[in-house]
């Protein structure tokens, strides 16, 4: 799984020449630079993103499972309860061992899965600015921010998230 890093530029031209400069100096592929801006904001030269990318299917499909998890957990609440009732210990044990599952797959994901979404940056794309999103391995994401902080000071960090690139998120 990869890292997408957020960037927001004050203007196409600079974002731009970072686009530039980070295909040369710090070896990210065009193919993973993705930017948005407002419609009437031209970023003709600058890498599209696609319409999953636009409209953060990624945040759906987390709220989506998020709510899946709940919902597997409370329906594993009601059987346990249903099963103390009844004194089917067999099935209190398996609705325990669904409810403890979905805690930790719960836990885990709000831990260790880092997450930013576009409704974050709503504000800052209605004035204009423009927001770069570069996939880079977990292994150079410290590289490529040091690189745009060290190149950009004018480029606000906004986070970074988790991507699966298959699936063109």
């Amino acid at each position: 799984m990869n890292r997408r890093l957020y960037f927001l530029f004050p203007n196409p031209l600079h974002a731009r020449h970072a686009v530039d400069t980070l295909l040369d100096g710090a070896g990210v592929d065009a193919r993973h630079i993705h930017a948005i801006a407002r419609n009437e904001v031209r970023i003709d030269r600058l890498p599209h993103s696609t319409r999953q990318q636009k409209n953060d299917l990624a945040a759906r499909l987390e709220w989506l499972l998020w709510s899946g998890n709940l919902l597997l957990f409370g329906i594993a609440l009601l059987v346990f309860i249903a099963a103390l009732v009844e004194g089917t210990t067999g099935w209190a044990v398996a609705a325990v061992l669904v409810m403890a599952l979905t805690f930790l797959g719960g836990f885990l994901f709000t831990t260790y899965v880092p997450h930013v979404h576009l409704s974050e940056f709503r504000e800052a794309l209605a004035h204009g600015e423009i927001l770069l999103m570069i996939d880079v391995p977990t292994d150079k994401v410290k590289a490529v921010e040091d690189y745009v902080h060290r190149h950009y000071p004018e480029a606000v960090p906004g986070g970074a998230s988790w991507n699966v690139g298959a699936f063109g998120l």
